[in-house]
């Protein structure tokens, strides 16, 4: 009897408890049904253009809730868009008339409208685009090349090692690589290296002999090739070797003793920095190595006219935190050049390394050496590669948009003064620290056959790092 008396109670608390829970639960509304359907079925702008007579069809697509166009005449009148829509019977757009507020620069704009049947609504992001011509490179489709520390590409160059290879060059056809290795200086053709074959081109060596290294640093200028030594005394000659055909022992070209030059430095061609035009005409620049303090003593300038004559060793005075691997590029069909250091902030100087201008210490990365700037598509662009000297150093490819400005230091006067310095692409290479961090950067344009700029190629290499060959086409309108 107590058996069944303990039954019963178990029954009667389990039935109290669905009870209370059933009771508890939150009763919702069921579906009703409505007539007010809210429905796009097409949509079009009936007042686009300089006159506001044209008819723009527009795109629905309902499972994302947006609407697009194609680019519009930005003479059109923006601030009372029309639009004409089927919908659903009895649907109606929320307004008559839309304004779209393009900021200066914008091209595309984005705003909610909605389809409205009495209570019932639907809201859909509508995004008008400007027809306006576009510039400069579209650094969303690169095309990547990469012989370095990064994972994404090849392995490491091989001769990128031990520090054994401080410098390169590179002029879009082909890159010079000025290695200390077994393998020696040599060639590489940039078509190769595209398809992934590594074909060596060695240069004949014949004669080149004397310095602490017989070939130091180099540079690779519309198809000739240049190499210096390593001179580390006063006394020491900084000899300058030329090559037109690698196959073919090189021409001397220079032979410069410091103290015979009116040099304060006494340690020339760790760094080098060679500027020419298309008649091979310019300068050559070399910083002094003052044996691993802060400043360069002095930078050591060169004319050079017709790719192989030499004359006016000239001593330019030193800017404070230019080091060792510093560099001197010239802006393109300017007077104006762009010195560097890892250690000091990007200036602009004259071809006697007279300052114009300096960037804030914190406006690009203080590291990043070689910068050079140029003009590709109407738009104009500062590029450098950081140099990690220490493990806090980034070994990396920065590009700068600087198009504002009518001359190179009111462009670099504008960009200094921006809030955002954001770059406009970059490309880690994963270089680890080192003692002798030389790093370069370089740009190449390919035209079309009228002879307007079709593609750029950038270029960056640093010692342990590796080098890296990126192409970027053209902006084009995606419609």
């Amino acid at each position: 009897m107590i058996k069944h008396i303990s039954t019963y109670r178990v029954m009667i608390v389990m039935l109290a408890a669905m009870l209370l829970v059933i009771s508890c639960q939150k009763k919702y509304p069921g579906n009703v049904e409505s007539a007010d359907e809210v429905v796009l079925k097409s949509i079009k702008i009936v007042n686009a253009g300089a006159s506001g007579n044209e008819t723009v069809q527009g795109v629905v697509d309902e499972v994302n809730k947006t609407i697009s166009f194609p680019r519009i005449d930005p003479a059109t009148n923006f601030t009372a868009i029309k639009f004409q829509a089927e919908m659903s019977n009895g649907a109606v757009l929320d307004h008559d008339a839309y304004t779209f507020n393009f900021n200066e620069g914008e091209s595309a704009k984005s705003q909610i409208i909605k389809v409205v049947n009495n209570k019932r609504f639907r809201e859909y992001s509508v995004t008008l685009r400007l027809l306006i011509p576009v510039f400069g490179a579209d650094f969303t489709k690169p095309t990547i090349t990469d012989y370095t520390n990064n994972t994404l590409g090849n392995p490491l160059y091989p001769d990128f090692t031990g520090q054994l290879t401080r410098w390169t060059g590179f002029d879009g056809q082909q890159v010079l690589v000025v290695a200390r290795t077994a393998t020696g200086p040599h060639l590489l053709r940039v078509d190769d290296l595209k398809n992934n074959v590594i074909n060596r081109i060695p240069l004949n060596l014949t004669g080149v002999s004397g310095g602490t290294y017989a070939y130091s640093s180099g540079a690779q200028v519309n198809g000739h090739t240049y190499i210096c030594n390593l001179s580390t005394s006063a006394a020491s000659a900084l000899k300058i070797y030329h090559w037109s055909d690698p196959s073919q022992p090189p021409t001397v070209i220079g032979q410069i003793i410091p103290a015979n030059s009116g040099m304060v430095g006494a340690r020339y061609g760790d760094n080098m920095s060679v500027n020419l035009d298309q008649n091979g005409n310019g300068y050559m620049f070399f910083g002094d190595n003052n044996g691993g303090a802060v400043n360069i003593r002095d930078i050591l300038r060169v004319r050079v006219t017709n790719y192989t004559t030499l004359s006016d060793p000239t001593s330019l005075s030193a800017h404070a935190g230019v080091t060792a691997w510093m560099t001197m590029t010239q802006v393109p069909n300017t007077g104006d050049y762009i010195l560097t250091g890892y250690a000091a902030p990007i200036r602009l100087v004259s071809e006697s390394a007279s300052l114009s201008f300096a960037l804030s210490n914190t406006a690009v990365p203080l590291n990043g050496t070689d910068a050079r700037v140029f003009t590709f598509n109407q738009e104009r662009y500062l590029i450098m590669t950081g140099a990690a000297r220490t493990a806090a150093d980034a070994v990396v490819l920065y590009v700068y948009d600087i198009t504002q400005g009518s001359t190179t230091k009111e462009a670099l006067e504008i960009f200094n003064e921006k809030a955002d310095k954001s770059w406009v692409y970059q490309y880690p290479l994963l270089g680890p620290s080192n003692g002798a961090p030389g790093t370069q950067s370089g740009f190449y344009i390919t035209k079309d056959a009228e002879g307007k700029d079709q593609k750029l190629t950038l270029f960056a290499a640093s010692a342990d790092a590796g080098f890296v060959i990126i192409d970027f086409p053209k902006k084009t309108l995606d419609d």
